[in-house]
Parts: structure tokens; C-alpha cells; sequence
């Protein structure tokens, strides 16, 4: 029905009276009542409790548990997203807004050069997102937006482990710029982008940074990011939804105006299902070059498989091996990095919209170099309790 006859109807029966009906008319025909009715408020709330089996005193290669979380309760980070998703019209606009609170945002690092110290807050996305009817539709994002390469996520909820794997630690985790995405056929997704550059080559995620060694404003370096994504369709039978990835950034780096080299990251991944449909199987393989300095490198590959024991009940494993130059992932100038690490967790879903897992990690120095602690520890083994509400 019509809302004005049904607005009119309403009247006529004395169920709102005409002073009502006109002031929720012109409300809902304000532009700003219509675009607040389709943005979508979300976020999470990620609290963790971690003990550490044994006396080791430094554990390397974590981003997002290390030893400053052992052996007490945390809150990891809060998240509170508010976007307008593109609409079906062929020139169609939209945002999105993720602000993060708490421990875990200032270890993203990404407030702009002019935010100072963080302060237990950060930005993870902000951009406008743009659709243009161009073939089957380019969309683009400008602004702060994830990086597009990676087999794990910094939202934790989203990975099949809370701890974060070698790899995700050597990825950067947002940029600043501008990314183009098509969707070249059902089955094919290409993605690029141009961002800022690096300021430096711990501060990836560095908001509105600019590479000016110069010292004027004649000079910019920037990064430029790729990544292409095939999907397997209905017809290849129980692989359907299959995914295989690949992605590359090369980082505008301030070192390479001083004849340093540029940093270089590349990523390939897949994603596997099998005949047994509770059992899914991945794989992720991260390389980064000059990462540490000129000539360094930075390696991890990583297994996965999820199975799904009942109806509210999932094992997820993960197994990974890095090397990498002396000072990768975080191990001591000197010490040639090689690790493996073994992680499992019990996801439990008990709670509607909670995540409530149990995870146990171990991770190994397989160079002998007791980079977990001075006396004889090349063994580092935590065992985490995580619970996250999603709403």
C-alpha cells in the first residue's frame, strides 16, 4: 500500500492523529532521517585471559599476545563501525567508519603524524565507497581502507585462531589512498590500489604519512598494491567456493630516495573445501623483502584446517614455518630467525553473537638460539582464553 493512503488511513481511524502523521511524514523525507535509515551500526568487544607455561621472558613472532598480556586478564580492543553500504543503483555511494579503543588499537599505529600518542584509540577504516557503472561495476574506496592481502585479519573474531600467525606479522594491516576493485566474471576479482608511502619500516599503518626525504614538496613516494582473487564456481561439485589469492605491494619507502631499497611484500593463498564437509583445509605463504634493511628478508608459509565436531562445536589448527635475516620477527640482531609454531583452538558456540574459544600455542626456535629466554629456552607455550561479543 501506498504510504501516504496508508498514513491517511490511520488518520481517518483515530489512530495517530494528523499533527503526528505530517511531523512523521516530513521526517521521513528529510535527507538526513533517510540517510541515517540505511547506515548500520556494528562493532565487538574482544577480552582475553592468557597463562604462559613456563618462565620464558620474551615470546617473538606475536603481534597481538605477547608477553605484556601473560598471565592476567586483558581487554584486547574495542570496535565500533558505522557504514552505508553501497546501494543496487548503478551510481552508488556509501562510507564506513571503524574506530578502535583500547590496548590493541595503539598497537596498530596508524593516527596520522599529527595525533601524537595514541592513547588506547586508532582508525582502522575510513573511506567513501563509490560504485560506477563501468562493465559490471567498478567500485572504488578513498580514504583509510585493509590491506588486501593476507589469509588473516586484525579483527580476531575473523580468524580461526586468536593468536595471529608468523605471516599476518609481516603484513602491513591498512593504507591510506585509493583502491579500485571489478569483479571481472563470477569466478574472477581483481583488486589495485595506489597509497601513501612509508615513513619508516615499522610504521606501515601510519596514517596520512608522506615519504618526503627531499624536504620539500617536490618528491612523494607512494606504495601500490595488486592482488587478484579466483573463486570456484557451482560446476566443479564439492570445490565450489573454493578461493585462490595473490597479492603484491610495493612500499614507497623513505630509504630509497638515500639509494636504500623499497620494501616488497607478496602473498599467495587458498582456501579448500573438501569431500568430509566439516573439514576445510587452507594454506598462506607471505614473503617480504628489505623489510629490516636493504638485502633482508622475511618468509612464513602456514596449514590450516577447521573441523566442524558438532552442531555449536570447531577445532581449528594451524601449523607455520619462518625464517628470515637476523632481527626478523622480532628475534635479536645476530640470531638468524627460524621458527615453527603449532597453534590449536576449541571454538565453542554457546552464546548467541558470543565467540568463546580456548587455545593452546606453542612455538619452537628451531635455529637453537634460546630467543625465548637466557637459559636454554627455545620453547615458548601459552594457553589463552578468548571471548568476544559481536554486535
Amino acid at each position: 500500500m501506498n504510504k501516504n493512503l496508508w498514513t491517511a488511513a490511520l488518520v481517518s481511524a483515530g489512530v495517530v492523529s494528523p499533527a503526528v502523521a505530517l511531523q512523521a511524514e516530513e521526517a521521513a523525507q528529510h535527507p538526513v532521517v533517510s540517510a541515517l535509515q540505511s547506515t548500520t551500526i556494528s562493532g565487538y568487544v574482544n577480552t582475553s585471559a592468557i597463562l604462559r607455561l613456563g618462565d620464558d621472558l620474551n615470546v617473538v613472532g606475536r603481534s597481538y599476545d605477547g608477553v605484556d598480556k601473560h598471565n592476567g586478564f586483558n581487554l584486547d580492543v574495542v570496535s565500533l563501525a558505522i557504514e552505508k553500504p553501497l546501494g543496487e543503483e548503478a551510481w552508488s555511494a556509501g562510507y564506513r567508519a571503524q574506530l578502535l579503543f583500547g590496548p590493541d588499537a595503539n598497537l596498530l599505529g596508524s593516527l596520522s603524524p599529527l595525533a601524537g600518542a595514541s592513547g588506547d584509540f586508532a582508525i582502522k577504516n575510513a573511506y567513501v565507497s563509490l560504485r560506477a557503472p563501468l562493465g559490471r561495476g567498478l567500485k572504488l574506496k578513498m580514504g583509510v581502507w585493509d590491506t588486501i592481502m593476507g589469509y588473516e585479519v586484525f579483527d580476531a573474531g575473523k580468524n580461526p585462531n586468536y593468536s595471529r600467525s608468523f605471516g599476518f606479522y609481516l603484513e602491513p594491516i591498512i593504507h591510506t589512498g585509493v583502491l579500485a576493485t571489478y569483479e571481472v566474471a563470477d569466478w574472477l576479482t581483481v583488486n589495485a590500489g595506489i597509497a601513501n608511502g612509508i615513513e619508516s619500516r615499522a610504521a606501515f599503518n601510519k596514517i596520512n604519512s608522506r615519504v618526503d626525504p627531499a624536504g620539500g614538496w617536490d618528491f612523494k613516494e607512494l606504495s601500490y598494491v595488486g592482488s587478484v582473487a579466483l573463486t570456484a564456481p557451482e560446476s566443479m561439485g564439492f570445490l565450489q567456493g573454493a578461493t585462490l589469492y595473490g597479492g603484491i605491494m610495493y612500499a614507497g619507502f623513505r630509504g630509497d630516495y638515500f639509494g636504500g631499497d623499497d620494501i616488497i611484500n607478496y602473498y599467495a593463498g587458498a582456501t579448500l573445501p573438501t569431500p568430509a564437509k566439516a573439514v576445510t583445509l587452507g594454506v598462506a605463504y607471505d614473503y617480504q623483502a628489505n623489510g629490516l634493511f636493504d638485502n633482508s628478508y622475511a618468509n612464513a608459509i602456514g596449514g590450516y584446517v577447521s573441523i566442524q565436531l558438532t552442531e555449536k562445536l570447531k577445532f581449528n589448527a594451524r601449523g607455520e614455518y619462518a625464517t628470515g635475516s637476523p632481527g626478523a620477527f622480532g628475534t635479536a640482531t645476530g640470531e638468524k630467525a627460524e621458527l615453527l609454531g603449532v597453534t590449536g583452538t576449541l571454538d565453542y558456540a554457546l552464546w548467541a553473537q558470543a565467540i568463546t574459544r580456548l587455545e593452546c600455542r606453542w612455538d619452537h626456535d628451531l635455529s637453537n638460539n634460546n630467543i625465548f629466554g637466557p637459559s636454554d629456552k627455545n620453547n615458548a607455550v601459552s594457553l589463552a582464553l578468548n571471548v568476544i561479543y559481536n554486535f
